[in-house]
């Protein structure tokens, strides 16, 4: 048996009762009032007819609370909501990217589901948001490590492609040693004057903290505990100290680019927070900290309330300066 094989990613009242089990262990829970009094389902109720379905189609997972009497779904008040796409093929792209170390396109979304291309973007975009943790706690603490450094990737907007990184997007991710947790955002500048206070927001003040050479880094050490490796010397493991390197954070930017050069090939800017918490959001839940497909997918159900992205809100530039993506 393949585990794609389950009811819940072929069959839509299995792949309502599968994300109603996970949102809702202790019974329904009515998304308008949050009612007391609880909810009954109702079963048989149809759509309105119509040319395309003259008998209406069954409304799957249909609950009635019995404080408001509002009617409702688990996929009111989620990313699910309005949407017209089945369940069921909701829980399979969420499966599959999931299960997709380097992310997949939604041209592979759009021909495995069959769904138009514009319909397998707009679905990946509102996974990929519900992916964003909203993490702002400070990472390290202990005496603990945690990685620091920069990446440059694409074009910025309105920028003439010259030599260096100054017209490239500009992303800084922070990787903690101790709970493996990375946390990635979009910057306009690797400037000391926007780099330091988002260090000093998300790292705590005795966490150790290790960088290369770069020149943005230079007076860290008035804020943390702070070591580098001189890469230009050719330098990438301290011989004075052999925990002093950045080679873990250098290892997920190798899957970060690796996925955006060879899956995704072509980033807008205002997208570009979404990605990152993709990619921060599966290197959070890798099987290395004992989190395996399905209970990814799984943690991705539980992260879908209050998550709704609307198509035009997509388009806006969301351009990440003081916290995580």
């Amino acid at each position: 048996m393949s585990i794609l094989s389950k009811p819940y990613f072929h069959n839509e009242a299995a792949a309502f009762e599968h994300v109603e089990g996970i949102l809702w262990a202790n019974g329904p829970v009515c998304p308008h009032c949050d009612g007391e009094k609880g909810a009954y389902k109702l079963n048989g109720v149809r759509s309105k007819p119509s040319k395309k379905n003259p008998e209406g189609v069954e409304r799957h997972g249909l609950y009635k609370c019995r404080d408001c009497r509002k009617q409702f779904t688990v996929r009111i008040g989620t990313i699910f909501e309005e949407s017209h796409l089945p369940l069921h093929k909701w829980l399979q792209a969420i499966y599959l990217i999931c299960a997709s170390k380097k992310g997949v396109s939604a041209h592979q979304i759009h021909r495995v589901l069959e769904v138009t291309y514009k319909t397998a973007w707009f679905l990946c975009h509102r996974i990929r948001e519900a992916m964003r943790s909203g993490e702002l706690s400070p990472m390290g603490g202990n005496g603990g490590f945690v990685e620091v450094d920069e990446t440059f990737i694409g074009k910025e907007p309105g920028k003439a492609k010259k030599a260096g990184y100054q017209h490239k997007m500009k992303v800084l991710s922070l990787v903690d040693r101790q709970t493996g947790e990375a946390r990635s955002m979009v910057v306009d500048s690797v400037g000391p004057k926007e780099i330091i206070p988002i260090l000093l927001e998300n790292i705590e003040k005795e966490t150790h903290v290790l960088t290369d050479e770069a020149m943005q880094y230079r007076y860290l050490g008035r804020h943390f505990p702070h070591d580098t490796v001189h890469h230009g010397k050719g330098e990438y493991v301290s011989l004075k100290n052999r925990e002093i390197h950045t080679n873990t954070i250098e290892s997920y930017f190798s899957t970060f680019k690796r996925g955006m050069k060879g899956t995704y090939q072509h980033c807008a800017k205002k997208h570009l927070h979404r990605y990152l918490a993709e990619f921060d959001f599966r290197y959070n839940n890798r099987s290395a900290l004992g989190v395996e497909d399905q209970k990814r997918s799984e943690s991705i159900l539980l992260s879908v309330r209050g998550k709704r992205l609307m198509y035009r809100d997509s388009q806006k530039d969301q351009t990440t300066k003081m916290s995580g993506a």
